[in-house]
């Protein structure tokens, strides 16, 4: 089943290079950006749109799904999840040491002033 647009758990973000990345929240959707478990039970339409009728401001439709054996595909979106985890405490550690040196020079523009 293609990826459900209309779930409350379906997210989308569009950044600025023009990327768009389309996901579960709930992380339920393995084969995201492509695919939703068919049968997945934590499916909810949105209450915003129901009834609704979009004009032409609906978000261009998810690419096409790559071809392929649904097991390789799997395997590729495992290992580029495993490389985000990887450097996520990295950039994590990365983002604290910023915010405490901004914090503290921050603190000391006070004091001067």
């Amino acid at each position: 089943m293609a990826m459900r647009e209309e779930c409350k758990h379906f997210q989308s973000r569009t950044y600025p290079s023009g990327e768009v990345a389309r996901f579960c929240e709930l992380d339920l959707a393995p084969e995201a950006p492509w695919r939703c478990p068919a049968d997945c039970n934590r499916y909810e339409r949105r209450l915003a749109d129901v009834a609704w009728v979009h004009g032409s401001l609906i978000p261009p439709k998810i690419e096409d799904e790559p071809d392929g054996d649904p097991q390789e595909i799997s395997a590729m979106l495992r290992d580029a999840e495993s490389v985000v985890d990887s450097v996520l405490p990295t950039v994590l550690e990365d983002v604290v040491r910023d915010e405490k040196k901004s914090k503290r020079s921050s603190f000391f523009r006070r004091r001067r002033d």
